[in-house]
């Protein structure tokens, strides 16, 4: 965890964009890892891009883990993804995700349709709380870290959580190959 300030997700809904508190809040009891496992920390929301954040708060590329909104058309329907990836690895977009979304073409959404659709800030968008239609596409790598770090919403703080966690969460699914080493 670097030297992130963590506390218990649940105590510190204020941190977080107002779709992941609500989807906090609704955590299922019997979820595979309990709510209290995930912690939030605050953050200078200066520093919130991946490398700047790994470099200033001593958390490794390879335990942090980003959310890459997709999207592409199929018979004039505009269909998203999230694409949840280690930051040591780039998503195949036009390839392993371009097939999940059933489209001709995928690439990353404009960063306006993203804000708007998830109700998050860019450079915070999360997998938790997204649009409950959208798949969330884990690369493998992800659930086979103990625990990760990842967006919350919001540009001034990080989610920790186990990486099996992302695995877990509501329409998932854990895709191999997902990813390419950067």
């Amino acid at each position: 965890m670097g030297t992130l300030k963590t506390e218990p997700v649940r105590a510190r809904l204020d941190l977080l964009a107002p779709p992941v508190a609500e989807a906090i809040a609704q955590w299922p009891a019997d979820a595979p890892v309990d709510v209290d496992e995930v912690l939030v920390a605050p953050i200078d929301a200066d520093l919130a891009d991946t490398a700047t954040f790994c470099a200033a708060y001593e958390v490794g590329l390879d335990v942090s883990a980003n959310c890459v909104v997709v999207a592409g058309k199929r018979e004039g329907v505009v269909r998203y993804a999230a694409c949840i990836i280690l930051a040591t690895t780039r998503a195949d977009v036009n390839g392993v995700a371009r097939r999940a979304l059933d489209v001709r073409k995928a690439s990353f959404a404009p960063m306006d349709d993203a804000v708007e659709l998830t109700g998050m800030e860019y450079g915070g968008i999360t997998p938790i709380g997204l649009p409950a239609q959208w798949p969330i596409l884990v690369d493998a790598r992800v659930i086979a870290t103990p625990h990760v770090i990842i967006g919350s919403g919001v540009r001034h703080s990080k989610i920790a959580l186990p990486g099996p966690a992302l695995g877990a969460l509501p329409g998932a699914q854990v895709v191999e190959g997902l990813a390419r080493p950067a």
